[in-house]
C-alpha cells in the first residue's frame, strides 16, 4: 500500500510538472500561454526538456498563427482591421520579450521583435477611430457624439499617449452630454431663508459630487452656467408650494389606575398580635402628550430649455412630527407601571425651533429629490 501511494504521488508531481511546463496549453493550440508556462519554468529550471521541447513548439506555432492573423486582417474590408493587426503584432513582442529575458529560452529560440511594425500599425489603428469620430461628431446630434466619445475611448486601451487625445475626449464627451441646470428652491418667505439655504446647500453639495450623474449628465449650478454663458439642454426648477412649520396639538388624558396586585396597606392588631394589611392601591393619573408638526411641498419641474416642453412635473411633500410625552398623578404611586412611574420624572419641554423644524421635514423631501432626478436622468 505504501509502495502504491509513494507512485501515485509520482505520477501527480510528473504530471503537475508538465502542466507548469505548458505542455497541456500547446495540446489546445493555446501557444501564447505555453510560451508564458515554458519560459517560466525553464527560468526557475534551464534543465527541464519538457518545458524546453513546449517552448520552442510554442514559439514556431504562436508566431506563424499570429503572423497569419496580421495578413488575413490586413487584406479584410472589416473595419478598425488594423487594431487587430497591433493585437498580433503586441502578442509577438510579448513572447520576445519573455524568451529575452530567460538565457536559457534564448538558446533554444531566436525570437523576433516587431517594435516598428507595432507602432506603425498602432498609429494606423487610432487614425481610423479618429477618423469614425469626427465623421460621427459632423452629425451634430447627442446620439453620434455619443458614439464619436466611445471611438476615441477605445483608442486608450491601445494607445493612450497618442496625441490630443484627452482634448478630443473632453470634446466628444461634451457634446455627448446633456448640460441641465438646477435652479436653487424658491422660497416665499422671509423667515425660512437660511433654512431654506441650508436645503439649497444640501442640493448643491449632492449636484457637486455627481456633477456627472452617469458618464452623459452634466450638472451646473445657476452661477456656474451662467459664468460660461451655458445654453443649456434642461433647466430643473424647485418650489415650496405650501409648508406649515410648528402646529402644536397638546392633549391630555385623566384616567384611575389600579395596582396589579395587592401591596401593604398598613397594619393591625389581631388577638394581641400585629398583622400586616394588603389590597391594591389606585392613583389618578395623567398622561400629556404635545405634538408639533411641519410639512411641506417641493415641487420640482423639469423642461427643455429649447421648446419649454416641460418633461416632468412631481411634487415631493415632506413631514416631521416633534412629540414630548410626561405625566403626572395624584395617590398611591404603587398604582403605577414602571412606565408610568418614569413618565412622571419628565417635565414638559420646547420644541426645536422653527428654523430646524423646517430642516428636518425637508430631510425626506431631500431623498425624494435625489432618487426622482437619478431615476429621471438614468434614461438619458
Amino acid at each position: 500500500m505504501r509502495h502504491a501511494f509513494l507512485l501515485i504521488m509520482i505520477l501527480n508531481l510528473i504530471t503537475i510538472s508538465c502542466s507548469r511546463s505548458g505542455k497541456k496549453a500547446l495540446e489546445k493550440g493555446n501557444f501564447y500561454e505555453a510560451v508564458r508556462q515554458s519560459t517560466e519554468k525553464l527560468r526557475k529550471d534551464p534543465n527541464n526538456q519538457d518545458a524546453a521541447e513546449v517552448l520552442k513548439k510554442a514559439y514556431r506555432f504562436g508566431a506563424e498563427d499570429y503572423l497569419k492573423n496580421v495578413e488575413r486582417a490586413r487584406i479584410s474590408n472589416q473595419p478598425f482591421k488594423y487594431e487587430r493587426v497591433t493585437e498580433s503584432y503586441q502578442k509577438l513582442n510579448e513572447m520576445y520579450e519573455m524568451i529575452e529575458k530567460c538565457s536559457k529560452c534564448r538558446s533554444l529560440v531566436v525570437p523576433t521583435a516587431y517594435y516598428s511594425e507595432y507602432e506603425e500599425n498602432r498609429n494606423r489603428a487610432a487614425e481610423e477611430r479618429i477618423r469614425a469620430a469626427d465623421a460621427q461628431l459632423a452629425k451634430n446630434n447627442r446620439t453620434a457624439a455619443k458614439d464619436a466619445y466611445n471611438h476615441l475611448l477605445a483608442i486608450k486601451g491601445f494607445a493612450p499617449d497618442y496625441k490630443g487625445l484627452d482634448e478630443r475626449l473632453e470634446s466628444a464627451l461634451d457634446a455627448a452630454s446633456l448640460h441641465v441646470v438646477v435652479e436653487n428652491p424658491v422660497l416665499n418667505s422671509r423667515l425660512f431663508q437660511y433654512s431654506n439655504q441650508y436645503f439649497q446647500d444640501r442640493i448643491n453639495e449632492y449636484l457637486q459630487t455627481n456633477k456627472r450623474l452617469n458618464k452623459f449628465i452634466r450638472f451646473y449650478h445657476p452661477v456656474e452656467a451662467e459664468s460660461i454663458k451655458l445654453k443649456p439642454d434642461h433647466v430643473v426648477r424647485l418650489e415650496f408650494l405650501d409648508f406649515v412649520v410648528g402646529q402644536t396639538l397638546i392633549q391630555s388624558d385623566t384616567k384611575e389606575v389600579i395596582s396589579k396586585d395587592s401591596v401593604l396597606i398598613g397594619t393591625t392588631k389581631l388577638e394581641g398580635k400585629e398583622l400586616n394589611i394588603y389590597d391594591k392601591v389606585k392613583a389618578k393619573y395623567t398622561l400629556n402628550k404635545k405634538t408639533v408638526r411641519s410639512n411641506g411641498i417641493l415641487l420640482m419641474e423639469i423642461t427643455d430649455y429649447q421648446n419649454r416642453k416641460t418633461l416632468l412635473k412631481t411634487e415631493m411633500p415632506g413631514e416631521f412630527i416633534w412629540t414630548n410625552e410626561w405625566a403626572n398623578y395624584n395617590g398611591d404611586e404603587r398604582a403605577l407601571t414602571k412606565e408610568q412611574l418614569k413618565l412622571t420624572t419628565v417635565r414638559e419641554e420646547m420644541p426645536p425651533p422653527p428654523q430646524q423644524l423646517f430642516i428636518e421635514f425637508c430631510r425626506p423631501i431631500y431623498n425624494q429629490f435625489t432618487g426622482r432626478i437619478k431615476s429621471f436622468y438614468d434614461k438619458y
